[in-house]
């Protein structure tokens, strides 16, 4: 289904899954290319760390959100989606006794399935939920934005206002962790350039929507790299990627998931939101030739949790259980967002525009990036 559009010859790592379609992807003389080897050296003091030092960095986590939390309604926020990462981690959040506060954004795209998994979640633990509804009207709007300008990252908006949520509830509840799903061992790998933009960029989301909608937003959170530099280092709040404390197995995880809190799985990475999954299985392989399947599934190869042979097979055919399904959600899609099938096609056929051709803030991050490592550097931080 993928529409290949690279130039270069076709070819497959021989230990993960990533393909040509990357187009800074090379290859050794074993066929094993950068990705993951990249991945592997950045990544293997997580996946390799010895179970006696993972616990005991886990200690002195939990020790320290217990000790800053005290006397507060809670001690850390824990961003939740449905998916099995974010599930996993209320799960062990829970049981190492924390006291969390569940952070959910409802753009306007959420499935049944996620919704109950959450609401089993919640009700398992008596956790209090926090559920930011976008306005819809206001959101229809900034997407169309995104789709008009024809540039690849419409998930952008989603991922940039969860960001703004949990942070503006760590602010209002003094808390300065946020427990993240994000984790080495299953999304460790890097993201190849042009699948995906800088996800703190509040301009480009304002210039896209002043541009393509003539919206100035109103009541959409936004949340930008100034905002990270203040959160971060004038309050102190700190984003962990908590998983990475634990000897997470992403299989394991979804089997007690199922098995004790009611969790229903879902066949791919991030489909538990209706536009994620239309997003990643259709627009993104139809318009801009890009699979993520590839990432996800070759970062668990990569780390040891499933076998290639495995994910060479969940590969095979389209990125949805079946066609009907894949028909289902392009009417869901075309009757939510008011589109006919000629404007989809349109949209298809169009050429990407890249996120920086219009005004952009990742400059200016990669920037502050270089200045804090040199800084970092000089006093031997």
């Amino acid at each position: 289904m993928t529409a290949y559009k690279n130039n270069r010859p076709y070819q497959q790592c021989t230990r993960c899954l990533m393909d040509t379609s990357a187009s800074e992807i090379v290859f050794d003389s074993n066929g094993t290319c950068n990705f993951c080897s990249e991945f592997l050296e950045r990544s293997s003091h997580i996946i390799d760390e010895a179970p006696d030092k993972k616990r005991r960095r886990l200690e002195r986590l939990v020790n320290q959100v217990k000790k800053d939390g005290k006397r507060k309604t809670y001690d850390c926020i824990v961003g939740v989606s449905g998916g099995v990462d974010s599930s996993w981690t209320l799960v062990e959040v829970k049981r190492l006794g924390l006291r969390p506060l569940a952070v959910h954004m409802d753009n306007g795209w959420n499935s049944e399935l996620a919704q109950n998994n959450i609401a089993n979640l919640v009700k398992s633990f008596s956790v209090d939920l926090y559920t930011h509804v976008i306005n819809w009207h206001e959101y229809r709007g900034l997407m169309q934005s995104f789709f008009d300008a024809d540039v690849i990252d419409v998930e952008l908006l989603y991922d940039n206002a969860m960001l703004a949520v949990c942070y503006q509830q760590a602010r209002k509840y003094g808390i300065k962790y946020i427990m993240s799903g994000s984790n080495q061992i299953t999304e460790g790998m890097r993201m190849p350039q042009g699948w995906n933009w800088y996800k703190r960029d509040a301009r480009n989301i304002r210039a896209l929507a002043k541009t393509f909608a003539g919206i100035r937003i109103k009541s959409f959170p936004l949340y930008s790299t100034v905002d990270l530099v203040v959160d971060s280092f004038i309050r102190g709040i700190k984003w962990i990627s908590f998983l990475d404390y634990l000897p997470f197995n992403k299989f394991d995880a979804l089997d007690a998931l199922e098995t004790h809190y009611g969790y229903k799985r879902y066949p791919f990475k991030h489909y538990e939101s209706i536009f994620t999954r239309f997003y990643q299985g259709y627009l993104l392989p139809e318009k801009f030739g890009v699979d993520k399947r590839l990432l996800h599934l070759g970062t668990v190869v990569a780390s040891g949790q499933m076998s290639r042979a495995d994910a060479l097979k969940a590969l095979e055919g389209i990125p949805y259980p079946s066609q009907q399904d894949l028909d289902n959600d392009i009417s869901y899609f075309l009757k939510k967002m008011g589109w006919s099938r000629i404007d989809l096609t349109n949209y298809i056929d169009r050429p990407e525009v890249m996120h920086d051709a219009y005004p952009s803030e990742k400059k200016y991050f990669i920037l502050a990036k270089k200045m804090f490592n040199i800084v970092r550097r000089s006093f031997g931080y």
